[in-house]
This record gives structure tokens, sequence and C-alpha cells, in this order.
């Protein structure tokens, strides 16, 4: 039954948040059930014809929202990052690139008899792996953090590049004469266009921002429009030069000093997120079901070279002489998973080829989907198991980063670390980072939520935040930094002392949600409770002694702070004790000498 257009829309939008909620639940990247809803509802099903819905429009969309997508990506490129795995991530996009595309292409023409040609170019747009299934695979299977910036890095970096390298194969492809020097000259006409309007747009951009010249509500729009013109401008200037010129703006953004970048990339996340959601419905209802299982047994040949042969010699290669174990290269190795860039590419240049008259040109389409789906399914489903048996998956992030640095959070750092769990201490006062210090407490000295501390700060395995001092300003911001960073219900706050104010002085909801930690207990409560003598006391509870036979022995005076439970794992009291703890678990409470019990 044909649908109005409409219709059509609305449901590919209801189902790309359905996958999207899907995805995340099951914790595997949002790609695999959007291509099975683009399949169903387009060969399967026949409901959405993706040629007839958007006609001459598709390919400029998908163009577009292309470049949108790898902006976006390379906002979140800061060289800082990197570290000591630069050259690393050097040698992947150039030596990697040129070892797959090597390795690749005389396997695609023999295992699928496809031309040289043609399995070059088939090569070419396969050497991507793309942010949009490396990144969410990163946050599943959680790998060290040398491991997820070399994969961050070079899955954003390595599309502009594999789509350029496809550029000139296809350039090659179509030349009749002359072919190798109309392919050099393109090359050099590519590079030049996208570096140099890469460059100069984003030293403008960030410049414009930096003077604030665009107001506050504008900036967000204007910059899409300008992403949006220089793709088109470049590729203008030469030939598919776009994607370079968006990502070099990109990154020359992450790392302009004093532009805040943070209100743009939040933005322009959410709309990669609907772009990549919609995309890859469209694409996958364009795949011919009958022609993909066709091609399936040359095609699992083609991939396990690409997967077993070519891959490990690109990632040994361009680590070498590197830090990296070799436990870490091989994780690198098995995660390389193939998006929305090898998707997107592919669909042009079939069109394009469809146009110059090349017969079976779809095939592409078909066989890059194949390699889409089996590195996804194969890779989302091993990888987290393989970091495991590897040693080089880090441990959930159940430790807590405390901000505040006074004795009652001493206190309870030190218990905290008595129970095995991660803490780092901030505070932007140098007695008590000292202090904390001399205890035995990693600390941080400054503001966590500071650009400093985004650069330098160590995070790894802490996954909650206590925001105790006593600065109510730099409170919220903490708060409301760390609710961005970590989420809403993992940021954590003291009660304020005066609840009851004028409306207009009261702090956003938002925040206040985040407070009344402790039994509701505030900061001049705890302060004055540990300067009367007040400790921490950890209290097992058994069969016989139960959370009632201890409130009743401390005549309901202590402050409950923390429960271990029989699994190991701290839990945290809120402003009540909804549920009592059970027997086996350990109670930790600030009690005064006199009220114990």
């Amino acid at each position: 039954m044909a649908m109005e257009p409409v219709v059509l829309l609305v449901l590919i939008g209801l189902l790309s948040i359905i996958c999207q909620l899907l995805a995340h639940r099951i914790k595997l990247p949002a790609i695999l059930p959007l291509l099975i809803a683009g399949v169903v509802m387009g060969p399967m099903t026949g409901i959405l014809d993706s040629d007839a819905l958007f006609g001459d429009l598709l390919f400029p969309i998908v163009s577009l929202s292309v470049a949108i997508i790898l902006f976006e990506g390379a906002l979140s490129l800061n060289f800082t990052d990197l570290g000591t795995h630069g050259r690393t991530v050097r040698n992947l996009v150039t030596l990697g690139v040129a070892v797959s595309w090597l390795v690749v292409a005389p396997a695609a023409h023999w295992l699928l008899d496809m031309p040289w040609a043609f399995a070059f170019l088939f090569s070419a747009i396969v050497t991507v792996t793309g942010p949009t299934v490396v990144i969410p695979m990163l946050r599943a299977v959680r790998p060290n953090k040398h491991i997820g910036q070399i994969l961050r890095w070079e899955g954003i970096i390595i599309d502009p590049i594999g789509a350029i390298l496809a550029v000139l194969v296809f350039e090659f492809l179509v030349s009749s004469q002359n072919a190798l020097a109309h392919t050099l000259m393109a090359f050099g006409k590519t590079v030049l266009a996208g570096t140099s309007l890469g460059i100069l747009c984003g030293y403008l951009l960030s410049a414009t921002l930096r003077k604030g010249l665009i107001p506050g509500y504008l900036v967000n729009t204007a910059v899409l429009t300008v992403v949006l013109g220089v793709f088109e401008g470049a590729n203008l200037a030469a030939h598919e030069s776009g994607l370079l010129a968006v990502t070099i703006m990109g990154v020359w953004l992450a790392n302009a000093k004093d532009v805040d970048v943070e209100g743009i990339l939040e933005f322009k996340e959410t709309l990669s997120v609907l772009l990549i959601s919609g995309l890859f419905i469209i694409l996958a209802a364009r795949v011919d079901f009958d022609q993909l299982y066709a091609i399936a047994g040359g095609a699992i040949g083609v991939i396990v070279v690409m997967l077993l042969v070519a891959r490990p010699i690109g990632v040994f290669l361009s680590s070498w002489g590197s830090s990296l174990t070799w436990q870490q290269k091989a994780l690198i190795v098995w995660m390389a998973p193939r998006g929305i860039i090898a998707a997107a590419v592919s669909a042009l240049f079939a069109l394009k080829l469809e146009q110059q008259g090349y017969d079976n040109a779809n095939l592409l389409v078909s066989l890059v989907f194949f390699v889409i789906i089996f590195t996804v399914v194969v890779q989302s489903l091993t990888s987290k198991r393989l970091a495991k048996m590897l040693g080089v998956r880090e441990p959930a992030p159940v430790g807590f980063l405390i901000f505040g640095g006074n004795e009652f959070s001493r206190m309870l750092a030190k218990e905290l670390m008595a129970a095995d769990v991660a803490v780092k201490l901030a505070d932007t006062n140098w007695a008590s980072i000292s202090a904390a210090r001399m205890e035995g407490i990693p600390t941080y000295f400054g503001n966590p939520s500071s650009e400093h501390a985004q650069r330098t700060l160590d995070l790894t395995g802490i996954g909650y935040v206590l925001v105790l001092s006593p600065y109510k300003q730099l409170n919220s911001l903490v708060t409301q930094h760390f609710q961005d960073v970590l989420g809403s219900e993992r940021v954590f706050g003291l009660s304020l002392a005066e609840q009851k104010r004028f409306e207009g002085h009261q702090p956003n909801e938002r925040y206040l949600k985040s407070l009344g930690i402790f039994g509701n207990a505030t900061y001049g409560k705890l302060a004055s409770l540990v300067a009367k003598g007040a400790r921490l006391k950890k209290t097992p509870l058994t069969e016989s002694y139960r959370y009632e036979d201890y409130q009743q022995a401390n005549q309901g005076t202590f402050t409950p702070l923390f429960m271990v439970d029989p699994q190991g794992r701290v839990k945290l009291f809120r402003d009540d004790v909804s549920t009592p703890p059970t027997p086996g678990a350990q109670i930790i409470s600030l009690i005064r000498p006199e009220d114990e019990g």
C-alpha cells in the first residue's frame, strides 16, 4: 500500500528514535537496528522506496548530511587528547589506509570476479571505519584510554581520507585518456582546495566567535550554514573536496584558543543523531536483497581478508615503535567496523557509475552494506569479551570525584578507598589539597569543571560526583558541568541551608534535584558534627542485627552516608532510606562519639 510522503517521513523519524532507544538498551551500535529497520522497510516489505520518495534530492541530502556528521565528529578532536599517540594515528590514516586498499582490492577481484577498477573503488570505500559505529562500541567495550583515543581519532580523520581515495579511483575509472595524469591532477586540486578552504574558514569562524560578532541565539544556525556553504564551495572548487574541508574546519575550531564550542557541539551531536538514523534507514531501504544473497559467499571471503590480513598488517606497521602493548594492538585490530560514510559514499558513486553507463553499479552498494552488517554484528558481539580476555577493558566506572577537600570529605574519601572504590578529591583551596595529599588521597588542585581540568584531570574509573564544598556559586557550576558529562543521575550534592527563598533567587530545577544526599544534610551540619568529634563508622548488618536495630541503637541521631551491599557495590543514601539495607550489607555513617551503638 502506497503511503503519503509526509507519512513516510514521519515513519522514518519514529523508527529512528525507536532504533536508537533499542540500541541504548541492548548496548550495541545503533547502526544494527537501523539497518534492520531499513531492510524491512525497503526490500522486504516495499513500504519505503527512497528513490521515489526523494527523487533527485536524495543524494544532495546524503552529501550534506555526511558533511554535518563529519564536522560534528571533528569538533571533538582536541590535539591534547592524543597524548603520545599522534604518530600512530597519523600512520593509521595514511599507511594503514594504503595497506587496506592494496590488500583488499585483489581479494575482491579474485573472490567476487569484480573488474580491477571496481575492486579498487570498493577497496577505497571500505578503508573507512567511522565514528558513528566506533564511538558507541567504545562506550560498550570500555577499552583503556589509549585504545579509545586512537580509535576515536582514526574513525573521524579516516573518513575524508577514504572518501578522497575513492574519488581518485573513480576519476581514474571514468577517464577515457591520460587516466594517471587526470587522477594526479584531481588529487592535487582536491587536497589543495579542501585544506586551504578548511583552514581559512576555520580561522575566520573561530575569530568571529571569539569576538562575539554572532549573537548567542544565532551561533548554532550560523555555524551550520557556514559548514554547508564551505562543503559545497570546496566541492565547486575541486571535485569531492568538501569532506576534507569541513573536517579540517572542525578540527581547527576544536583546537582554537578562547573559543567555546560546547554549545555548538551539543547542537551538532543532536542533529547528527537524527541525520545518521534517518540516513541508515533510507540507504538500507535501497539494498537489493537478492543481489546481497548472491554475493554472500565471496563477500565473506573478502571480509576475512579485510579483518584478518589487511587490518592486522596496517595496525602493526602503523604502531611500530609505539608504547602500545600487543594486547592493545590486538583490540585496535579487531575494532574496525564500517559505518555511515562507507554506505553514503558507495551510494553516491553507484549513482554516478550508473550515469556513466556502467552495468551492475548497484553491486557496489550491496557489497558495502554486506561489509557494514557483518563487521558491526560480529565485532559488536565479540569486542567486549575480547577486551576482557586481553586485559585491556576498564572496570565499570563506580568511583567518586569529590569536590571539596574539607575534613569530612577527606574522611569520606579514605573510607571509600578502604572499600576499594576509586576516589579523586578536587578543591580550589591549596591547604585542603595539601592535607588530602598528606593522607594519601588522589587530588586535583583547581576547579574540576574548568577547561584545564577537561585537559588534565584523569577521570579513569570515576562514575559519580559528590559536591561537598562550601562554595555555593561554584557548586552549581560543577554540578551542572558533570550532569552534562556523566548524566544527572550520577551527580549529587548536599542540601541547601535555605530552601525557602525568593523565587528569583532559586537555583534551576535540574540542580535542585541533585541535592539531598546523606539524610538531607547540609554542609554546615556536617562541618559542625566533625568539629564536635564525630567520625565515620562502618557497621555490618546480620540476621540478628538488622537496619532497624542499627537505627534504634544509635537513637536516630546518626547521619547515613553509604551502604556497601553483599556484592561490594557502594550505594549512596539520598534524603531518605526508602529501601532498608538487608543483612550482609555494611552501613557507613557519621556518628558522634556519645551516639555510637
